[in-house]
């Protein structure tokens, strides 16, 4: 996985030793309650570890799921993910749906900063895909605002991924 920076930040692949703040971050509800369809706490350092390994099998060189980092401490702030988006279907495991979903979640430390934005415009500005989606909980304003905030178009409710009811936004316009 490509490291990238900007003027603030520094987005990086996750480490082990990274697990004390994954868990964290990840044993907050309030971080946790818009990630996926039954969102569930991190309870201890070995599912913080199994969640990290998780995030390291989406690395294929384009797709990936970095940490975010403030660039002049190095201190952890983040997940800011760019990965295959799965397809709504009866059939578990979900399948891939062949689009890619751009996300984000945060500390609560981190909230605030502008950091979310900072780092999904670092990665959209590579050019990896002509188009990236985004989905989240139609409650989640704060994650649209930043899709907005990246001049993301909002194409309305879906039911198209993950067995969920989101609201998608694109980075190209409506067809």
């Amino acid at each position: 996985m490509r490291e990238l920076t900007s003027d603030r930040l520094r987005l990086r692949e996750w480490r082990d030793d990274d697990a004390p703040f994954v868990l964290d971050m990840g044993s907050r509800w309030e971080v946790r309650r818009y990630l996926g369809a039954t969102p569930r706490l991190l309870t201890d350092l070995d599912d913080a570890r199994a969640t990290i390994a998780s995030w390291r099998g989406h690395d294929d060189g384009v797709h990936g799921v970095w940490s975010i980092r403030r660039r002049e401490d190095d201190a952890p702030l983040g997940t800011l993910l760019l990965i295959g988006i799965l397809a709504s279907g009866p059939d578990l495991p979900l399948r891939p749906s062949g689009e890619t979903e751009i996300g984000w979640h945060l500390h609560p430390d981190a909230w605030g900063h502008g950091y979310a934005t900072e780092a999904a415009g670092l990665v959209l500005r590579q050019g990896y895909f002509d188009e990236v989606l985004a989905v989240t909980y139609p409650q989640n304003a704060a994650s649209q605002a930043v899709c907005r905030r990246l001049g993301m178009h909002h194409l309305g409710r879906t039911d198209r991924y993950y067995n969920m009811t989101c609201e998608l936004f694109s980075t190209t316009p409506p067809r």
